[in-house]
């Protein structure tokens, strides 16, 4: 982008500001009650000057009365100047009291703002322009065990999550958690700033029938996806027949709810235990082992597996269960002992922290 352009993209983003600002002082009355700020003050000083004018003892330019005007609107005064005359006092009080009032109104304006934002983000009718944020759609019971579990890994602790829904306010109190109310539409979208979104969680809503909610969850992939192709998404689907429609959304991942439960209990009849281990690695919580997917490894590229296997356990205690070929390619797991790591392979492992590698 060349100079010029630049100066001209500033001059505009400028212009833009002055007129937000304008706009925002019109409609919170400013631009009135320092109108009347500046009469009260005008008329202060005229009458104030008329009364002490002709004292003889110490006469009262009009300069000094409007500046005593002016310093008594804000404070009390300095002292300096001070009525002499019964009438320049009462004057004085009067607008004494006045400036207080005026005052007050001004100082009132931003707490009045705050409290209003904070009402219409608990009412979900705020937007947000937060960047590499994560946005959930819908809720169910499950967005709640989402949340907490995010909150749980460093790297989401703080990252703002917007929550689109039809609910009356925000669910749950999180310092981070943002609202916006409503149905999934590209309005609600647009709020939530999904253009800049990484993350894009699909839920389904668990108060339509199983196959109206998993075709709500396609609509809304396909809006998704049209507005933010590079959002990562995540599909919740109840019935295993949506998951090709939802991968011709290009949904990143899918996840089959009633399938993975289904799995994980015949799993656990078969091998007593099992779901313990999985719910241990899954869940973020500090305590036990979890899943960790760690940058590629420059270094060891073309190192067969097994010894990217033997050296992770010896160095720092984690065992490699796969080989994701890319940041969100394809996940080949428990890869045999041939195989060689290449350029952009990431390592998922099972560990008790994630491990601070340099290898």
């Amino acid at each position: 982008m060349s100079a010029k352009h630049k100066k001209k993209n500033l001059v505009e983003l400028i212009k833009d500001k002055l007129e937000m600002a304008w706009i925002f002082i019109r409609r919170e009355k400013i631009d009135q009650i320092i109108s009347f700020f500046c009469i009260v003050v005008f008329i202060s000083a005229v009458l104030i000057y008329l009364a002490e004018n002709n004292n003889p003892d110490k006469p009262l330019g009009f300069p000094d009365a409007l500046w005593w005007s002016i310093v008594t609107s804000t404070t009390v005064g300095y002292g300096d100047i001070a009525p002499q005359t019964f009438l320049g006092r009462v004057i004085a009080t009067l607008h004494m009291i006045v400036g207080i009032g005026i005052l007050a109104a001004l100082s009132a304006i931003p707490a009045s703002i705050l409290v209003d934002q904070k009402i219409m983000e608990g009412l979900g009718m705020s937007s947000y322009k937060f960047e590499k944020h994560i946005i959930i759609c819908e809720w169910n019971h499950r967005a709640k065990t989402i949340i907490k579990e995010l909150r749980l890994d460093p790297h989401t602790a703080n990252t703002p999550i917007v929550l689109i829904a039809n609910l009356e306010r925000k669910p749950i109190e999180d310092r981070n958690l943002y609202f916006v109310q409503g149905s999934i539409t590209d309005e609600t979208l647009s709020k939530a700033n999904l253009a800049q979104a990484a993350t894009v969680i699909i839920l389904g809503d668990d108060n339509l029938p199983d196959n109206q909610r998993d075709t709500q969850v396609i609509i809304t992939t396909l809006t998704v996806e049209s507005i933010n192709p590079d959002a990562y998404t995540i599909v919740e689907l109840v019935h295993e027949s949506y998951v090709l429609p939802c991968k011709r959304a290009n949904a990143d991942e899918i996840i089959v709810s009633s399938e993975l439960s289904g799995m994980l209990i015949s799993q656990a009849a078969l091998n007593h235990g099992v779901s313990h281990v999985v719910a241990d690695l899954i869940s973020a919580d500090d305590e036990g082992n979890q899943l960790y997917k760690i940058e590629p490894i420059k270094e060891r590229v073309g190192s067969p597996f097994i010894e990217i296997f033997v050296y992770m356990k010896k160095a720092y205690q984690c065992i490699v269960v796969a080989i994701q070929k890319g940041p969100e390619g394809e996940v080949i797991s428990n890869p045999s002992t041939e195989y060689r790591l290449e350029e952009n392979d990431y390592l998922i492992v099972i560990a008790e922290e994630r491990p601070n590698m340099i290898i």
